[in-house]
């Protein structure tokens, strides 16, 4: 049944109840149609006496309705203060607030919030009023979305109860938390190994070539961590990764250069070789633009299946970084060389 004229109907069809089109999260999973509903020109004595006796799941505010559509919100307040033979359509606010059902429920009870509303009415493209999401709803709303915005604050992404048992678990849970992370790491060290093995000749005929390895690891882990802890915390404000993609990954590409134009004449002017210089150049560039893509795509992965990417991110992007500069610099070194 739509918002109708209440006077056309029993005073118990004052509640009226409809399931909604709800998604998740949305304004419309919260929205009730359970409150007080009247016509404009209903009295507020005739509006007070009908909703005696009926059970609402909140009777803060009554919706003013005119046939399907909504027209104004009068709280219990106004109403109570009113003359009795006033018409709703003088004491209500004709211009309430209104969130279409689809709205994210944070986005509603911030709305609510800004301008001191008892009540939000949830309306569609046709301005049909689909419910109102009581001042209750309202302040547990406020409070799930301040628990979680604090609880991303700190690196985690569900809820500030796991953070805090994050925090106080016993040495047993720490280690099964940390431990399947750092394997993956020792897989990647002993590839690593297996890789600078396979260019033992290389480094034989020049010795220089494995000067450079700790340095372009270092780099690239460095501006890897810098993008993935910039993802992290877009992530915990409810930034998504395509918001900072183009301008992280221009970012790295151009951090990249900036370091491979110090790098090629140091080493020229140091070693005394220009190959080697070339090599190493460019495998810092190659290794800095692809450590910040892995920095942004690991978070956002994580975070996508369900991992914390606090635990994940750090120790698992280190790795591939790592061996991805290690291949990278072989391949230079292999190309120049």
């Amino acid at each position: 049944m739509d918002c109708v004229n209440s006077a056309e109907i029993p005073s118990s069809s004052l509640a009226v109840e409809r399931p909604l089109d709800q998604r998740l999260g949305s304004a419309a999973t919260h929205a009730s149609r359970k409150i007080p509903i009247a016509a404009p020109e209903d009295t507020v004595d005739s509006t007070l006496r009908r909703m005696r006796g009926v059970r609402f799941d909140s009777a803060g505010v009554v919706a003013v309705c005119s046939g399907p559509q909504l027209v104004g919100l009068v709280t219990i307040e106004r109403l109570l203060a009113a003359p009795g033979e006033a018409a709703l359509a003088t004491v209500m606010d004709s211009e309430p607030p209104v969130v279409a059902p689809g709205v994210d429920q944070e986005h509603a009870a911030w709305l609510a919030a800004q301008r001191a509303e008892s009540g939000l009415a949830v309306v569609d493209e046709q301005d049909r009023f689909r419910g109102l999401i009581p001042s209750q709803r309202l302040a547990a709303i406020l409070l799930e979305e301040h628990d979680e915005d604090l609880a991303r604050l700190g690196g985690f992404l569900t809820s500030s109860a796991s953070a805090r048992s994050a925090s106080q678990e016993s040495v047993r849970r720490r280690l099964w938390h940390r431990l399947p992370w750092l394997a993956v790491g020792l897989i990647g060290a002993m590839i690593s190994a297996a890789l600078l093995a396979g260019i033992e000749g290389e480094i034989s005929a020049n010795l220089a070539v494995a000067y450079f390895i700790p340095g372009i690891v270092y780099l690239a882990d460095a501006v890897g961590t810098q993008t993935e802890t910039l993802a992290i915390r877009g992530l915990s404000v409810g930034v998504g990764i395509g918001h900072v993609a183009r301008r992280e990954t221009t970012t790295g590409l151009l951090v990249g250069l900036i370091l491979a134009a110090v790098m090629f004449p140091t080493i020229s002017w140091l070693w005394h070789d220009v190959p080697l210089a070339a090599a190493v150049s460019l495998a810092v560039l190659a290794a800095s633009t692809v450590a910040t893509l892995v920095a942004m795509a690991l978070p956002y992965l994580l975070h996508r299946l369900g991992f914390d990417p606090a635990f994940g991110s750090g120790p698992l992007a280190t790795v591939i970084q790592d061996l991805l500069s290690i291949v990278l610099y072989l391949a230079a070194v292999r190309l120049i060389l």
